[in-house]
C-alpha cells in the first residue's frame, strides 16, 4: 500500500459527550468527495490498545483515502477519554459504541461498518445486532473465549512478579478469587474491575451471531485460521452468516514489545472492504 498524500484526507479530533464524561474521537474523511459509507473502529483491551494505535491509524487513513468516513473512538476509561480504566465496564463500552454510531448517523452516513480488533472485534460482533444500518463487520483477530483471555491478561501480573521478585506471589486462581470477592486487581498498570472481569469470564464469541456480512482477519504464517477460530466460523456459517475469512502474514502487533506494522493485513483489509 503506497503513501497517502496528506491533502487526500481530512482528520478532525473532537470530544463526544457521554453520561460518563467526554470521549475522545478522531474523524477521518476523504477530502474531495462525499463518503461512500462510514466505518466505526473499536479498539482492544488495556495495553493492546496502545500497541495497536499505529496500525489503527494506518488502516483508518487508508480507508479515508479510499472514500470512507472513519470514526476512531477511545472508550470510557481508555486513551484520552474520561474516567480511569478501573472505572470502565462492558455496559459502558456498549453505550459508547451506541453514541458513536448515533453520531455517525447524524453526519448523513447511512451505512456503517463496525471494525474492531481483539476485544473490540468481539464487542462489534455483539452490538451489531442492535444497531441500525450496519452493513458489515470487519473483525481483526477477535477474542474467541473471554475466560481464556482474562486468564492470559492476569498472567501479565504473574510475569511481572516473577521478574521483580523471582517468583509469583499469586496464581490466576487466587487473582480470580479476589475478583469474584469484589476486589479489583492491578495488571500491568491497569486496574481491572470485578464487574469487567465477570463479563469477560462468561463471554463466548460463538454466541454472538452477526446480523450482516462479516470479514474475519487473522495474522499467521499460513492460510488457515486457528482451530478455535475455525470452530466459531463454522458455527456462524451454519447459522447463515455470510462470512469471509482472510489470513495475513505478520506479527501480532497488539502484543509485540516494539510498535510493529503488518502491511499484509492493511492490504487484505482494504481489499476485503471492496469485495
Amino acid at each position: 500500500m503506497g503513501e497517502i498524500a496528506p491533502e487526500a484526507i481530512r482528520i478532525d479530533p473532537f470530544f463526544l459527550d457521554s453520561p460518563r464524561g467526554p470521549l475522545f474521537c478522531l474523524y477521518l474523511t476523504p477530502a474531495k468527495r462525499e463518503p461512500l459509507g462510514g466505518i466505526l473502529y473499536i479498539h482492544p483491551f488495556a495495553e493492546e490498545m496502545h500497541k495497536s494505535r499505529r496500525m489503527a491509524a494506518l488502516q483508518s487513513r487508508a480507508f479515508a483515502a479510499a472514500g470512507y468516513a472513519v470514526l476512531q473512538l477511545d472508550l470510557t476509561g481508555c486513551g484520552d477519554s474520561a474516567s480511569d480504566f478501573g472505572d470502565a465496564h462492558w455496559e459502558a463500552w456498549q453505550d459508547d459504541v451506541r453514541l458513536a454510531h448515533a453520531w455517525l448517523e447524524k453526519q448523513a452516513i447511512e451505512s456503517v461498518a463496525l471494525w474492531g480488533l481483539r476485544t473490540g472485534a468481539s464487542l462489534a460482533a455483539e452490538i451489531a445486532r442492535e444497531l441500525t444500518g450496519i452493513d458489515r463487520l470487519i473483525l481483526w483477530q477477535p477474542v474467541i473465549n473471554g475466560e481464556l483471555f482474562l486468564n492470559q491478561f492476569l498472567r501479565i501480573k504473574l510475569a511481572s512478579e516473577m521478574l521483580s521478585d523471582g517468583q509469583a506471589q499469586s496464581g490466576t486462581k487466587t487473582l480470580r478469587a479476589q475478583l469474584e470477592a469484589g476486589q479489583g486487581v492491578e495488571v500491568g498498570g491497569y486496574s481491572l474491575a470485578p464487574e469487567m472481569a465477570h463479563v469477560l469470564a462468561s463471554w463466548k464469541l460463538a454466541d454472538q451471531i452477526p446480523p450482516c456480512p462479516t470479514h474475519w482477519f487473522e495474522i499467521g504464517t499460513g492460510e488457515e485460521l486457528a482451530p478455535a477460530s475455525q470452530r466459531v466460523v463454522d458455527a456462524w456459517t451454519a447459522a447463515g452468516v455470510h462470512l469471509t475469512t482472510h489470513s495475513a502474514e505478520g506479527e501480532p502487533f497488539w502484543v509485540t514489545q516494539e510498535i510493529t506494522e503488518c502491511p499484509a493485513l492493511l492490504e487484505a483489509t482494504l481489499k476485503g472492504l471492496s469485495s
